[in-house]
């Protein structure tokens, strides 16, 4: 179980600090205690702790491609990345790990946002499009991966769990008594309701 979390301005000139994604990482130090890496740009800024179970040796994230053009962050597992693998190889692809993120990050380069419908399996991501500056956030399709986001003035804040989200000094930290009134009546919030004022 890794964890997962990011900061993306939409648009303007701030920089996203190291510092606000070391802090989200460190809420998720219990998701992935073996390690944590950080990936920043202009806009954006990708952090990983990470929990090592395949390619325990050099899976370490952020992962890139090639050209260091496509950035990942990723908590899962897909199932069905050794036959991926091997169609994205002779369709010309290099790899520099053995790792299933890295397969998940070509097969984006390949197909875009419709690689989702090649994955068998459970997963959260967010692949930074350094060329086209895109954020692309994803999860399998039951959310067995928990990806939470929100967006307060032009900027994207997500994780695999909200306290991380929380990690961000300028998010609201209130509960939503609607919310909680639905939760303890359905056991669940509903649409588009989720437990704390502000959207997460």
């Amino acid at each position: 179980m890794c964890g997962i979390a990011g900061i993306c301005h939409i648009n303007g000139p701030d920089r996203v600090s190291l510092n606000s994604v070391k802090n989200m990482i460190g809420a998720l130090c219990h998701r992935g205690p073996d390690e944590a890496g950080v990936y920043l740009d202009d806009r954006v800024g990708l952090g990983h702790a990470r929990l090592s179970i395949i390619d325990l040796s050099s899976g370490t994230q952020p992962i890139h491609n090639e050209d260091k053009s496509l950035w990942i962050v990723y908590n899962g597992e897909v199932f069905n990345y050794p036959e991926l693998k091997k169609d994205l190889l002779r369709k010309g692809h290099r790899f520099y790990t053995t790792s299933d993120t890295e397969v998940v990050l070509h097969l984006y380069e390949d197909q875009g946002p419709d690689c989702l419908k090649q994955l068998n399996g459970q997963f959260a991501m967010a692949i930074w499009d350094a060329k086209k500056k895109e954020l692309f956030l994803a999860r399998d399709r039951v959310g067995i991966r928990p990806l939470y986001y929100t967006v307060l003035n032009n900027t994207v804040i997500f994780a695999s769990e909200i306290k991380s989200i929380f990690a961000n000094e300028n998010i609201s930290r209130r509960i939503d008594p609607i919310a909680m009134d639905q939760i303890f009546t359905f056991w669940t919030a509903l649409t588009p309701k989720d437990g704390f004022q502000g959207h997460i």
